[in-house]
């Protein structure tokens, strides 16, 4: 090795927390998600991307399986907060908050197509390769609104006499952006539309609020 080699100033890397860097890699790996979409997601380009080793991610990320499974619970997580917000409103009729929950769960879904696709598509439920952790989060998803189904029942809002199991399937089927993202049909023109026509459908005329 040359005098001059030796001489060469290393190049500095920025140094993470344990916990900083899980946080940094998530985050960069939903930027990454955005741009490539899943296919072009990697552990060695969400290396580059953060400017740690190529090694790193392995550390809070054993394979991309499980790091697409991570950055799918963020997004149920942001998505049921969402939700409780809307509900916990005082003030609205039980219509009113079902309209802004429809739309809000619409507009998700138009404004992060590639995580919505992570969240509810083939990739990680067709191969049943979900994690314990993404399981613990996306299946009270649904049980939830399973529960707010039989309360919107119980109110007068839905048809009582439907069973609430399959009109929440129905209900939270119809609410899936496929059109939309697709762009098989839709488009984002047509959101409101769409979210208000679906709800009429959906919702009885009540006077209780």
């Amino acid at each position: 090795m040359s005098h001059q080699a030796e001489l060469k100033p290393k190049q500095n890397k920025p140094s993470y927390h344990h916990g900083d860097l899980h946080s940094t890699l998530l985050n960069a790996a939903n930027v990454l998600l955005k741009e490539m979409g899943i296919e072009g997601l990697s552990l060695r380009k969400l290396a580059d991307k953060v400017g740690v080793s190529r090694t790193a991610p392995y550390h809070h990320f054993k394979d991309k399986n499980q790091l697409l499974c991570a950055i799918a619970k963020q997004g149920f997580v942001r998505w049921h907060q969402d939700a409780e917000f809307i509900f916990n409103q005082t003030g609205l009729p039980p219509k009113e908050k079902y309209r802004q929950f429809f739309h809000n769960y619409i507009n998700y879904a138009a404004d992060n197509p590639e995580l919505y696709d992570l969240m509810f598509g083939r990739t990680i439920w067709k191969q049943n390769s979900a994690t314990n952790e993404l399981k613990n989060v996306a299946y009270p998803s649904f049980h939830h609104q399973v529960e707010m189904t039989k309360k919107w029942q119980a109110q007068g809002l839905m048809p009582r006499d439907e069973d609430t199991l399959r009109l929440s399937q129905v209900t939270w089927g119809t609410m899936h952006g496929r059109l939309l993202i697709d762009g098989i049909y839709a488009d984002r023109s047509h959101i409101d539309e769409m979210c208000d026509c679906a709800v009429n459908l959906f919702t009885q005329q009540i006077t209780q609020s």
